[in-house]
């Protein structure tokens, strides 16, 4: 039976946390086992339920012990010390845990220290970890300024989506259960369409469901790839922001609690308050949290989020985390500050690159759901990007494929077993009869095809500058500069990439 994740908000007794952060699992759950033998309270026994999931997974995702992340680290990074990566350790900028009392580093503790600290940067030995992320910039900057200037910009995409079961858990000839995430048709999508799928889908969830996949229900074969195929078009509009002109009723929805990580603590509420102040216009109390978000996170890869208890608590009081942990905060924020606010979610999907992203939705009459991406916004402001950073308040690049608008949604038809990722669906999730399959169990690859900017008419374009100056009666002649050539990107594909989270 899936589990109700709401449980998550229920404490653990202190003996059984206690051996968890020691790193004593096979205690814990031996101690689990022995409690829930015993007449003790349905949520806890939940709790405890679920507790043993995740002390399942969480020291699969620390492999190296000290000795061992120091030597990866002086393998890449020349004359790295064991002084920093104490170091590190202090400044919470490694991820670890206790294995038997025993420091563990986690399995992605490389590429976090190259992608988040500059300094080392000079000292990077295998150049194939050094990201170039000034082309990234490059491209966010021309789309922002394009937008700015022509009001949107719509891009028609196509997209090759794959997943494999790894040898170690394939299972010829059984029945294999599979989700595979497509855009959800609203908000920037229309016009989705799919090609092709392999094998046979045997269901596509509909156009407007929260977390919508694909899903295959298929005996596996040998070496078998499941494809799905598709098109779609995404428009990003520019919206120009303007606090006075912020309607005086506003919407009372998406303003809830959603346990285990939508939560209004006490301490968040404070935080709230210190942050918005007596500030009571909705799109500048979104603003305060924005800038405070964005200037006060270091950006860092974290453990999967079921292996988190509380998120929001995690950043909130570690002022580290990823994107769709900062989206996350920047949800609760809002919604304890009375604006509205929602998840989105899916691949960032870029001519030169497409990942893992998460961002988030705020509300404000009468601009309606407006963007916020903590992440983005974060590392413009970092770069000294002050446009990009106000940028993406209120505002988003095309380059997203939203299959996301829920956080923590069931799919359609439900996964039996517990999700790899329980919140989020950007890779995929797998499932046999009897067993649902971990992250590393799979591999799901997502490829860029083809990308092709669509542009309006000249004659189009003119038309509607003259309807415009006809409203606001103007007599005056202009002239409609030449359409640009709109750009088109299929002879260079981005490659084809595993999902991690971006930047």
């Amino acid at each position: 039976m899936y589990p109700d994740l709401s449980y998550l908000s229920v404490d653990l007794p202190e003996d059984i946390l206690k051996l968890k952060w020691y790193g004593d699992y096979e205690r814990a759950l031996r101690v689990i086992d022995m409690r829930l033998q015993k007449d003790i309270p349905e949520a806890l026994k939940q709790r405890l339920i679920i507790e043993k999931d995740i002390i399942r997974l969480l020291p699969q995702k620390y492999p190296y012990s000290f000795d061992e992340a120091l030597k990866l680290l002086q393998d890449n990074i020349r004359d790295f010390t064991a002084e920093e990566l104490d170091r590190l350790r202090d400044e919470d900028s490694t991820d670890w845990i206790y294995v038997m009392g025993e420091v563990r580093f986690r399995d992605n503790i490389l590429e976090n220290v190259v992608k988040t600290r500059k300094e080392f940067l000079p000292r990077v030995t295998n150049k194939e970890l050094l990201e170039d992320r000034s082309k990234n910039f490059e491209i966010l900057d021309k789309a922002m300024k394009k937008m700015k200037k022509k009001g949107e910009l719509t891009y028609k995409v196509h997209v090759n989506s794959e997943l494999k079961i790894k040898k170690s858990a394939e299972r010829v000839g059984e029945t294999v259960r599979v989700h595979m995430p497509i855009p959800k048709v609203y908000a920037q999508i229309k016009d989705f369409g799919i090609n092709k799928t392999s094998p046979k889908a045997t269901f596509v969830s509909p156009a407007d469901h929260p977390h919508r996949s694909v899903f295959f229900e298929t005996k596996l074969q040998e070496d078998q790839k499941f494809i799905v195929d598709y098109d779609y078009v995404v428009t990003a509009k520019y919206v120009d922001l303007k606090p006075e002109e912020v309607s005086p009723e506003q919407p009372k929805f998406y303003l809830e609690e959603q346990a285990p990580h939508i939560r209004f603590t006490p301490y968040l509420r404070k935080l709230v308050e210190e942050v918005v102040g007596d500030e009571t216009n909705p799109l500048l109390k979104a603003r305060k949290i924005y800038d405070y978000i964005t200037s006060h996170t270091m950006y860092s890869f974290v453990r999967p989020y079921f292996l988190i208890t509380d998120i929001t608590g995690y950043i909130s009081t570690s002022w580290k985390g990823d994107c769709g942990i900062q989206a996350l905060l920047f949800i609760t924020m809002c919604r304890i500050a009375g604006v509205p606010a929602r998840w989105q979610s899916g691949l960032y999907a870029a001519p030169h690159y497409i990942g893992c992203h998460d961002w988030a939705q705020f509300f404000v009459a009468p601009y309606g759901w407006l963007y916020a991406d903590c992440s983005f916004g974060g590392s413009a402001l970092r770069e000294g990007s002050e446009e990009r950073w106000n940028f993406y308040f209120g505002n988003l690049d095309p380059f997203r494929i939203p299959a996301n608008s829920e956080f923590q949604y069931d799919f359609m038809p439900p996964k039996k077993f517990l999700r790899n990722d329980p919140y989020d669906n950007q890779v995929g999730e797998v499932e046999y009869l009897d067993r649902g399959l971990d992250g590393d169990e799979y591999e799901c690859t997502h490829l860029i095809v083809k990308m092709t900017e669509q542009r309006k008419a000249a004659k189009e374009e003119k038309e509607e500058v003259q309807d415009l100056l006809k409203n606001i009666k103007l007599d005056m002649n202009i002239e409609v500069e030449a359409a640009e050539e709109p750009e088109r990107i299929d002879e260079k594909p981005a490659k084809k990439r595993s999902c991690k989270k971006t930047k």
